[in-house]
């Protein structure tokens, strides 16, 4: 585990760095060109790509321990990202066309749905 850690650390960490100040405020100026960032903010940005990129760096790591292999595989990330931040990235791994989930509604929701499309009408 811990050498999964290091090795995925060196490779990642030494080829780029994931958020500069610089590339976080060229995205800001796609967003909307006249906004700034306080520094704070910026620095509180950063933490949380870089704690983004740590936790998932390393529930992969603990998926292919899991899986008993000796390498990180794309299916590990996507495995992690699909189930703790409901991402899917296309283009990695399967190309397999993902359903839509439709939220399951509650009996109760309709019920209040029909209390306000009923009082709706009534006006």
């Amino acid at each position: 585990m811990i050498a999964c850690k290091k090795v995925l650390y060196s490779r990642i960490f030494s080829f780029q760095v994931f958020l500069t100040r610089t590339r976080l405020q060229d995205l800001v100026k796609e967003v909307d060109p006249t906004e700034q960032l306080d520094e704070e903010v910026e620095e509180m940005l950063l933490q949380l790509a870089d704690d983004f990129v740590e936790t998932t760096i390393n529930a992969a790591c603990l998926l292919a321990k899991h899986r008993h292999a000796n390498t990180v595989e794309v299916k590990d990330v996507q495995l992690h990202l699909e189930k703790n931040w409901n991402m899917w990235i296309p283009g990695f791994g399967t190309d397999e066309i993902r359903p839509y989930k439709r939220a399951t509604v509650t009996e109760a929701h309709k019920q209040r749905l029909a209390l306000i499309r009923k009082s709706i009408k009534k006006y």
